[in-house]
C-alpha cells in the first residue's frame, strides 16, 4: 500500500468508529476484507487510526470541514504533520479525492483548553479540578503513543539479565525508574511477545505505573492476598512476585481471567482464579486489591477512544460502582487486615471523593495513605488508597 492509500484506509475505518463500531472491530474487519495489505500496511493504518482518536478534537479543527468524518480527521492529521497534501489527496489509484476548496482554505488552529487538549468539553474542567496547573501537560501526554513498558520477573532474573536476554533478541530496552522490575523498550516493541524471554516468562508485557502501584502496596506481613477486580490477572502476577503469600483472583466477569492460570504457569507463580459465588461467607483475607472499574482517563493514550465515549452520566455511574465494589471487598477483609483502592483514572470523582464517599458511608474504615502517579512521570495515570479498620 502506498503512504496514501494508507491514509484513505484509515479514513474509512474511522468513519466506521464515529458511526458507534468499536475500534478493534472497525480495524479487525477492514483487515479481514483487505488481503493485500501487509504487516507492514495494517500496523501503519493501526497507527494512523489511534493518533487521529488521540487527537480528535484537535485534528477535526485542523480538518475543516463542518462535520468530522474519517476523511477530515486524516486531512487535520497530515496538517499536523506537515504532509504534502497535494501528494496525498491525489485521487489517484487508491489515495483519496483531491480536497475541496473548503477543505483547502477551512482548517483552523485549535482553540486553546479543551480542544487544543483533545478533552471533551465537559470533561475539561473536572480535569483543571483535578490537576490544577499541571491540567495541559498531562492531557497533552494523552495526544501521544504511549510507551511500551515490560515486567522483569525476579523469580527468574534481575533487570539486567532481562536486558542481554532481550537484546539478544533485538529488543532493545532501558530502565525506567518508576519500578525496580520496569523496562521501556526502544527498539523491537512488536517482537516482544516472540521472544524466549516473554515464552519463558522472564518478562511480562505491564505499564510501568502499574508496576509501581503494586510495589506500594504494603503487603508486608500478609499472608492471604485478594486480588478482588483481577481482570486479566497482571497485578496479581506482579504480587506474586513480590509476596509468598497465598493469592487468589477473582472478578466479577470470569471470563476475563481465562489466560491467568497459563500465565501464571509461564511465571513461576501460584495464584488460584476462584469466581465470586465460589467463596464461603467466612472467607477472609490479610490484604484485600480493589483495582476497580473506572474511566480509565489515565490510560487514554493506550485507548483513545474511551475518552469520547464516556459522558457525565458514565462517569456518576462508575463512580457509583466503586463505591459499591469497596464495600463488597472489604467484607472480605480479615480481622487486622488492610484494603487497597485502585484505579487507572485522573478525575477526583473517582479517587479521592470516592475515597471520602466510602469512609463516610462506612466509618470503621479510614484512609491511611494515599498516592498519585501523573503520565508526566513516564507511565499511565494511577491512584492508590490504602484502608484500615479503625
Amino acid at each position: 500500500m502506498t503512504p496514501a492509500a494508507r491514509v484513505a484506509a484509515a479514513a474509512e475505518i474511522l468513519d466506521g468508529i464515529l458511526e458507534g463500531t468499536p475500534a478493534e472491530k472497525a480495524l479487525a474487519g477492514w483487515a479481514r476484507g483487505s488481503r493485500f495489505a501487509g504487516s507492514k500496511d495494517r500496523a501503519a493504518v493501526r497507527d494512523h487510526v489511534f493518533q487521529a482518536l488521540r487527537c480528535l478534537r484537535s485534528y477535526a479543527a485542523l480538518g475543516g470541514a463542518k462535520e468530522t468524518t474519517g476523511r477530515s480527521l486524516m486531512i487535520g492529521a497530515m496538517r499536523a504533520e506537515g504532509a504534502d497534501l497535494a501528494s496525498i489527496f491525489s485521487g489517484e489509484g487508491h489515495a483519496p479525492a483531491p480536497l475541496s476548496a473548503q477543505e483547502l482554505e477551512g482548517g483552523r488552529a485549535p482553540e486553546a483548553g479543551a480542544e487544543a487538549c483533545d478533552m471533551p468539553e465537559w470533561l475539561w474542567p473536572a480535569l483543571c479540578e483535578a490537576l490544577g496547573e499541571g491540567a495541559a501537560e498531562e492531557a497533552g501526554l494523552m495526544r501521544e503513543r504511549a510507551d511500551v513498558f515490560l515486567r522483569v520477573n525476579p523469580l527468574y532474573g534481575s533487570r539486567a539479565e532481562a536486558q542481554a536476554a532481550l537484546a539478544e533478541e533485538g529488543v532493545v530496552s532501558e530502565a525506567h525508574p518508576l519500578a525496580q522490575t520496569a523496562l521501556k523498550v526502544l527498539e523491537g516493541a512488536r517482537r516482544v511477545r516472540l521472544t524466549h524471554a516473554f515464552e519463558d516468562g522472564l518478562i511480562e508485557l505491564q505499564d510501568a505505573a502499574s508496576q509501581a502501584v503494586v510495589a506500594w502496596l504494603p503487603l508486608e506481613g500478609a499472608e492471604t492476598v485478594l486480588d478482588y477486580c483481577a481482570g486479566g490477572g497482571g497485578k496479581s502476577l506482579a504480587i506474586a512476585a513480590r509476596t509468598a503469600a497465598r493469592i487468589v483472583a477473582t472478578d466479577i466477569a470470569p471470563e476475563r481471567m481465562k489466560d491467568v492460570p497459563a500465565r501464571a504457569l509461564r511465571a513461576g507463580a501460584s495464584i488460584t482464579v476462584k469466581s465470586l459465588e465460589d467463596f464461603a461467607p467466612d472467607d477472609c483475607f490479610d490484604f484485600v486489591l480493589c483495582d476497580a472499574p473506572c474511566s480509565g482517563s489515565g490510560a487514554w493514550r493506550r485507548a483513545p477512544a474511551g475518552k469520547w465515549l464516556l459522558s457525565e452520566e458514565r462517569l456518576a455511574a462508575l463512580c457509583e460502582t466503586q463505591v459499591d465494589v469497596l464495600h463488597h471487598a472489604a467484607r472480605r477483609v480479615a480481622a487486622g487486615g488492610q484494603l487497597a483502592y485502585v484505579t487507572c483514572s485522573l478525575l477526583t470523582a473517582e479517587n479521592e471523593a470516592v475515597v471520602a464517599q466510602f469512609e463516610a458511608l462506612a466509618p470503621e474504615w479510614h484512609c491511611t495513605a494515599q498516592k498519585r502517579w501523573l503520565p508526566s512521570a513516564g507511565g499511565d495515570g494511577f491512584f492508590g488508597a490504602i484502608f484500615t479498620r479503625k
